[in-house]
């Protein structure tokens, strides 16, 4: 379970939609304060979801070749193979060029409700639903299981705490590096989808075909 949620969060905190929507909204007129408000509603999203599943499971996983256990492999098999998918079609549709959504004319104005709303529409919630299908075997009696939930959220949500405080700490080098790796994320943002999409989309596929047949 733990390298597993390592794999999704990762793959969530690298996501190039959100860090650039996030990176927006730190360079506009009060950017620390709207970026705090898409940090935290990005956070407490994770756990809320997480913690939907502890209460599902009472804390305890299902026990191995049960229905439950079965389903819920199943799921992250589904997401898996979605994923393939969804990659698949995106590398094989040619690209189409768009500009920037409507909302980034409107980001110096948007409140920290906006923000935190902002936040939630951008939650990759494909890779959410496979993170809450890791959790349902968590093992609440053990500390272990606890830090591996703690830490599944902190890190899916790294680089927006690592931004915000670099734009406190140093907001004239921030803003402007933050800018250049925008630029970036602009330029490679169709690769970096369907490379994270194929890559955590094969791992789950493996991962719960192993399972099944285990």
């Amino acid at each position: 379970m733990v390298l597993d949620l390592v794999v999704i969060a990762t793959a969530v905190t690298l996501g190039p939609l959100h860090n650039s929507a996030f990176i927006l909204l730190l360079s506009s007129r009060h950017g620390v304060r709207q970026g705090l408000a898409f940090l935290l509603s990005w956070l407490a999203n994770l756990i809320a979801v997480i913690a939907c599943v502890v209460l599902l499971t009472g804390g305890q996983p299902p026990a191995r070749h049960s229905a439950p256990s079965t389903a819920d492999i199943g799921v992250k098999l589904a997401i898996g193979v979605a994923l393939v998918l969804y990659g698949a079609h995106r590398h094989l549709r040619p690209p189409r060029p768009h500009g920037p959504p409507r909302w980034t004319a409107r980001i110096d104005n948007a409140s920290p409700a906006t923000a935190a709303g902002l936040a939630w529409l951008l939650q990759p919630w494909a890779l959410v639903g496979a993170g809450a299908a890791t959790a349902v075997d968590a093992n609440l009696s053990t500390l272990t299981d606890w830090l591996a939930l703690a830490g599944y959220c902190l890190l899916a949500t790294l680089s927006l705490i690592v931004m915000e405080m670099y734009v406190v700490w140093a907001p004239a080098v921030a803003n402007a590096r933050l800018s250049a790796l925008r630029d970036w994320l602009a330029q490679h943002q169709e690769q970096l989808i369907v490379t994270s999409a194929l890559l955590l989309g094969l791992w789950l596929t493996a991962r719960s075909i192993a399972e099944l047949v285990a």
